[in-house]
């Protein structure tokens, strides 16, 4: 924890009812908004410094393996097959010749293995036939792999590649909203309202740092906003405890973000 982020459970709650006002008396302008926008970007930076996907990968495949498991399952339990299927299949060809009981073996901690199993051979098929075995560099080539959308791809492009993506999972998407920047609930829709706001340089990192927050404070049911260090930037404030001693047992510790 960030000594930003540890002085942030203990801000008197007077203070940050104050702090956290919400200036509604006239409609945001876009200006407004990108300022705001930025700016929460920064406290973001502030207190999640090491902020990172945390998907165990050491290749382009190997992300791409893990972000098709991802689905409907933690990043922990991913982690904890991952070894053992990286060790089995090694190259596209691998996967696209795997002995589906095998692979199904393999990943059925991760859930729906069946359908994985045949997007993880497909992907494997897909990649030998079109890309040479190797995993493209483009948006446009990486959505038409087998079991990937716009998340995936950009989850591929931003950490993989180093090619700035937004990833849209639910956690993007429920904080974007919360805080005002977009209204729309497509993915694809909020990816192009907040790649409007946020630089593109920033794009990935700011991912991991809004996925990152959305684990650790602002829940989807009950968002710690007593200590929330953005709150007065929020216009969302309040949806969770305000009381700063109620709203800090919602935190959770990288200990417990670990141990889940």
């Amino acid at each position: 924890m960030s000594a930003k982020r540890a002085d942030a459970v203990s801000v008197p709650a007077r203070r940050l009812a104050v702090v956290a006002t919400v200036r509604a008396s006239a409609p945001e302008t876009p200006l407004a908004l990108t300022r705001r926008a930025r700016r929460i970007n920064r406290e973001l930076a502030d207190l999640y410094p090491d902020a990172h996907i945390e998907l165990d990968f050491t290749t382009p495949l190997e992300l791409s393996v893990a972000t098709v498991l991802s689905a409907q399952c933690t990043d922990k339990r991913v982690n904890e097959v991952t070894p053992a299927v990286f060790r089995r299949y090694r190259d596209a060809a691998a996967y696209a010749g795997a002995d589906r009981d095998e692979l199904e073996a393999l990943i059925k901690p991760t859930g729906f293995f069946r359908n994985k199993t045949t997007s993880l051979i497909k992907l494997g098929q897909a990649l030998v036939e079109n890309f040479d075995g190797e995993v493209p560099r483009t948006l446009a080539e990486l959505v038409t792999l087998p079991g990937f959308g716009r998340k995936t791809a950009n989850v591929v492009l931003g950490n993989a590649f180093d090619v700035p993506g937004l990833t849209v999972d639910t956690h993007f998407g429920r904080l974007v909203r919360r805080w005002g920047w977009t209204t729309e609930t497509d993915p694809v829709k909020v990816e192009a309202a907040v790649a409007t706001l946020i630089p593109k340089k920033e794009w990935t990192i700011f991912s991991h740092r809004t996925i990152w927050h959305g684990r650790r404070m602002c829940h989807s049911r009950k968002p710690a906003c007593g200590v929330c260090p953005i709150a007065r930037l929020c216009p969302s404030f309040g949806e969770g405890p305000t009381d700063p001693e109620a709203a800090a047992k919602l935190v959770k510790t990288e200990a417990q973000m670990v141990a889940t």
